[in-house]
C-alpha cells in the first residue's frame, strides 16, 4: 500500500477535528499575525530572562490562548477558533526561540567572545527555520498517525481550552494581569527601591559552613507553580543532595589545605558555593548526560519509524495540491527542501559564521536526528519538562569529540561547535512547539500549512529581540553572576571547553553518570533530578514554594475543569517579573539605580513577601475553582 493510501486510511479512522475538513472560515488573519507576533515578543522576552535565571522556559501555548481568546473578542466581534490557533501558534516560537538561543548565546560570552546582535539573529532564526522545515514531513507520521499514542499534553489541554472558549465570552486573561502587576509590584519594591534582598541565605556553620539559599522572586513561583509538585519535589531533591550531602562529604573528607583539581582554591577556604561551582556542577552534568542518553534508549523503536516514515515522505511524490484535503496540506516538500538547502548554505558561506563543511554536516545530520527526538519527547512528557538541554550537550559532546579525534583543538574551533550548537538548539526547540502547536491544529481541524507559514513569520520579531535581551541583561548583571548565573550556558561552555581543551575533570563526570543510573534503577526520573544537582538551590527551593502552592490549590479545588485556567496568574507573575527585571537592567545600564544595594529591611521580609505571594497564588487558583 503506498504511501498516501495509508495515510487516507488512518485519516478516515482517526479524530475528526473540531472544524470539518470541507468547511472554510477565517485563518491566517493580518490581525491574527500582529497580535501573535505581540505575544510572542513578550513570551520570547520573559522565556529569555527565565532560562537565564534558572536554566529553564516554560510552555507559552496555554497562556497564550486564553490572552488572544480575550483580546480578539474584546476587539472584534467576528473572530473564530482557527484564529486564534494562529495567535498562539505565531506565539509559542518566542518561548521556543528563546530556550534556543539564551541556552548557548550566552556561552560564547563566557568564552569572552561577543557575538554581534546580527549574527544573533542569523544563527536563531536560520535555526529556528531549520527546525520547523525538519519537522514538517514528520506531521503525518507523528501527529496523524501516531494520535493516540503521543498525547502533546500542552498541545491537547491548548485545543480544549480553545474550544471551550468559543462557548463562552470569558475574562480569563485578567488573571494574568493581575499576576503580571503583581509581580511589578514586588519587582519594584526589591530591585528600585531596595526595601528588600531578593535572595535570602542562611549558613549552617555546624555543618561545614553549607547554605540554605531562596532566591524570592516572582518568576520562580510562577515556574513552580507550573512545573506542579512532583516535578519540583525532585528538583528539589537533586538540590537537597548536591547541598546538603555531596558539599558537607567533600568538606568533611576533601585535603583541606591542598587545591583538588578543578580548583584552584584549597577546599578549607572554599565556601559551599565554591565547592558546588568547582565540583557539583560537573556531577550534574553527568547524571544530566546519562538522562539525556536513556531517553533516547526508550524511544528509540518509535524513533527509527519517524525517520523512517520521513525519509520516504521526502522523496516520494506528492498529490496534486487539489487532491488534498484542506487539514493536510502541508508547505510543498520541494518549498521544504529548497528551503533547507537555502538555510545550510547560507549557514555554511556566510562570511562571518566560523563553521566549516564538517561542522555543517553534522549539523544537518544531528539536527534532522533531534528534531525527531524532541518532536515526540514533546508528545510524551510535555514543552516544560522537554530534555532539550540534554540533546544540545549531547550535540556538542559530538562535535567536540569529533574536533579533537582531528585535531582541530585550537580556539576557532571551540567557538564553532558552540556557534553550530545556538542553531541546533534553536532547531530543536523550535521543533518541539511546532509539534504541539500541529497537534492543537490537527484537533481543531486548522490548516497545517497556515501555521507552519505562521511560524516562521513568528521567528523574525523573537530573533531580533532576543539579541537585545542578553546585551542589557549581561550589561548589567554579568551573564555567569550570582544575579544572572545562565546555568545552562555555563554547562555548555564548561563541557565544550574542557572536552576541546582536555581539562575536563573526567572524574567527576563519571560520579554524575553513576548517579544517573542509580535513579534509573530507582525509577526516578533523571533530567529533574539532575538538574536539581547542577542548579544553585536557591533557585529549586523558590521553585519548591511554588510547587507547594499548586499542591494546596489542587488539594482544595472543587472543579478541576479551571486547572488550566489558573496558570494564568502564575504566568502573569513569570512575565511581570521578566519585563520589570528587562527594564531595571536597562535603568541600571544607564546609570540610574544600582544594580544591587542592601535591603532597607531586615533578610527575613524577603521571606515573609514571598511567602505572601505564595499564599496569593494559591488562594487565587482556589476562588475561582469553588
Amino acid at each position: 500500500m503506498s504511501i498516501e493510501k495509508e495515510n487516507e486510511v488512518c485519516r478516515s479512522m482517526s479524530y475528526k477535528p473540531y472544524i470539518s475538513t470541507d468547511k472554510n472560515i477565517r485563518e491566517f488573519s493580518l490581525r491574527a499575525t500582529l497580535i501573535g507576533m505581540l505575544f510572542g515578543f513578550f513570551f520570547a522576552i520573559a522565556n529569555a530572562y527565565l532560562a537565564l535565571k534558572v536554566g529553564t522556559t516554560v510552555s507559552a501555548s496555554i497562556p497564550a490562548a486564553i490572552m488572544s481568546m480575550t483580546l480578539l473578542k474584546a476587539l472584534f466581534r467576528n473572530t473564530t477558533i482557527l484564529e486564534n490557533n494562529i495567535v498562539q501558534t505565531i506565539a509559542t516560537v518566542g518561548e521556543g526561540l528563546a530556550g534556543g538561543v539564551v541556552f548557548t548565546i550566552p556561552a560564547l560570552i563566557l568564552l569572552g567572545e561577543s557575538p554581534s546582535l546580527g549574527r544573533i539573529f542569523l544563527l536563531s532564526s536560520l535555526g529556528g527555520i531549520l527546525g520547523i522545515l525538519f519537522m514538517i514531513p514528520m506531521r503525518r507520521f507523528l501527529i496523524v498517525e501516531e494520535h493516540k499514542t503521543l498525547p502533546y499534553p500542552e498541545g491537547t489541554a491548548c485545543a480544549e481550552i480553545l474550544k471551550a472558549g468559543e462557548k463562552s465570552t470569558g475574562s480569563s486573561s485578567v488573571r494574568a494581569l493581575w499576576g503580571f502587576c503583581i509581580a511589578a509590584a514586588y519587582k519594584i519594591c526589591s530591585n528600585i527601591f531596595f526595601l528588600w534582598q531578593e535572595t535570602f541565605s542562611w549558613t549552617a556553620t555546624f555543618f561545614k559552613n553549607t547554605q540554605f539559599s531562596l532566591d524570592a522572586t516572582p518568576s520562580l513561583m510562577g515556574v513552580g507553580y507550573i512545573i506542579g509538585p512532583k516535578n519540583n519535589a525532585i528538583l528539589f531533591a537533586g538540590g537537597v543532595l548536591a547541598w546538603w550531602v555531596i558539599i558537607p562529604l567533600i568538606k568533611v573528607f576533601g585535603i583541606a589545605n591542598a587545591e583538588v583539581y578543578p580548583s584552584t582554591i584549597a577546599i578549607d577556604a572554599m565556601s559551599a558555593a565554591d565547592i558546588w561551582s568547582s565540583y557539583v556542577r560537573y556531577i550534574g552534568a553527568g547524571t544530566l548526560a546519562v538522562g539525556g542518553l536513556l531517553s533516547l534508549i526508550k524511544i528509540a523503536p518509535l524513533l527509527y519509524k519517524t525517520l523512517a516514515v520521513t525519509f520516504l515522505e521526502i522523496f516520494h511524490k506528492s498529490s496534486a495540491p487539489s487532491e488534498i484535503k484542506r487539514t493536510d496540506r502541508d508547505i510543498p516538500m520541494v518549498w521544504l527542501i529548497l528551503g533547507s538547502i537555502a538555510v545550510i548554505l547560507t549557514l555554511w558561506l556566510f562570511p562571518t559564521l566560523p563553521m566549516n563543511f564538517f561542522t555543517i554536516v553534522l549539523l544537518v545530520i544531528l539536527s534532522l536526528f533531534f528534531v525527531a527526538v524532541t518532536s515526540m519527547t514533546v508528545g510524551i512528557v510535555g514543552s516544560t519538562s522537554n530534555p532539550v538541554s540534554g540533546m544540545t550537550i549531547t550535540t556538542l559532546l559530538i562535535v567536540c569529540i569529533a574536533f579533537v579525534l582531528l585535531g582541530w583543538t585550537e580556539r576557532i574551533y571551540l567557538i564553532s561547535a558552540i556557534t553550530m550548537g545556538c542553531v541546533a538548539c534553536s532547531a530543536i526547540c523550535i521543533a518541539g512547539t511546532t509539534a504541539q502547536d500541529l497537534k492543537t491544529g490537527f484537533l481543531l481541524g486548522a490548516t497545517p500549512k497556515s501555521q507552519q507559514i505562521a511560524e516562521i513569520i513568528g521567528i523574525l520579531l523573537p530573533a531580533l529581540a532576543l539579541g537585545y535581551v542578553i546585551s542589557i541583561l549581561n550589561s548589567a548583571y554579568h551573564i555567569g553572576s550570582d544575579a544572572m548565573p545562565a546555568p545552562q550556558a555555563t554547562l555548555v561552555a564548561m563541557i565544550a571547553k574542557g572536552v576541546i581543551s582536555g581539562g575536563l575533570p573526567y572524574a567527576l563526570i563519571g560520579v554524575g553518570i553513576v548517579l544517573g543510573l542509580l535513579m534509573a534503577l530507582l525509577n526516578v526520573p533523571i533530567i529533574p533530578f539532575a538538574l536539581g544537582v547542577y542548579l544553585p538551590l536557591s533557585l529549586t527551593s523558590a521553585m519548591m514554594c511554588g510547587g507547594l502552592a499548586r499542591l494546596y490549590a489542587d488539594r482544595r479545588a472543587k472543579k478541576t475543569s479551571e486547572g488550566q485556567q489558573c496558570v494564568l496568574f502564575a504566568a502573569g507573575l513569570v512575565g511581570g517579573d521578566a519585563c520589570l527585571g528587562i527594564f531595571i537592567a536597562i535603568l541600571t545600564v544607564a546609570g540610574m539605580i544600582p544594580s544591587d544595594a542592601p535591603g532597607l529591611l531586615p533578610d527575613v521580609v524577603s521571606l515573609i513577601a514571598f511567602g505572601l505571594l505564595g499564599i496569593a497564588l494559591a488562594r487565587s487558583a482556589c476562588a475561582r475553582r469553588k
